[in-house]
């Protein structure tokens, strides 16, 4: 049965039945949520765990730093808000991109942090900042539990 399976998702990728994206490992954020990579320059960070914006800028960064390689001042933007996931049926996500020029509105700046609109930017550096409230929460709980 599982070589079936696997059968069934190898004729599938070769036909196109599945996207190259959605068949692409993905990167797992330092908050725990997973990015998947849409193209060179966009991906897509998945909702879960609860995590709001603050968590989804986070995982963004994360993944622009580690996987792209991106310098820290360079912006990030929401090229598709909060909605159906692009790259996994069912779910909910937001695609980031580094490249300004492929938005489908003009790139803003907001004293707000979400993800409900497309074009709205962050440099990557503010947006890593974000991962500090998953970190030291980590270091609370070992600290707590004396695992210094």
């Amino acid at each position: 049965m599982r070589r079936l399976s696997f059968a069934a998702v190898s004729v599938a990728i070769l036909t196109g039945g599945l996207s190259a994206a959605s068949a692409a490992p993905s990167y797992e954020a330092v908050n725990h949520l997973k990015v998947h990579g849409i193209s060179a320059t966009s991906f897509e960070v998945i909702e879960s765990q609860g995590e709001g914006a603050r968590g989804i800028w986070c995982a963004a960064a994360d993944y622009a730093i580690h996987r792209l390689g991106v310098a820290a001042t360079q912006r990030l933007y929401v090229k598709s808000p909060r909605g159906r996931s692009q790259s996994h049926g069912g779910r909910v996500g937001v695609v980031f991109t580094t490249d300004a020029s492929s938005l489908p509105t003009e790139p803003s700046r907001s004293f707000s942090v979400g993800v409900n609109t497309p074009g709205l930017g962050l440099p990557v550096h503010h947006a890593n900042q974000f991962c500090r409230d998953f970190l030291l929460e980590f270091e609370t709980i070992r600290f707590r539990r004396g695992l210094n």
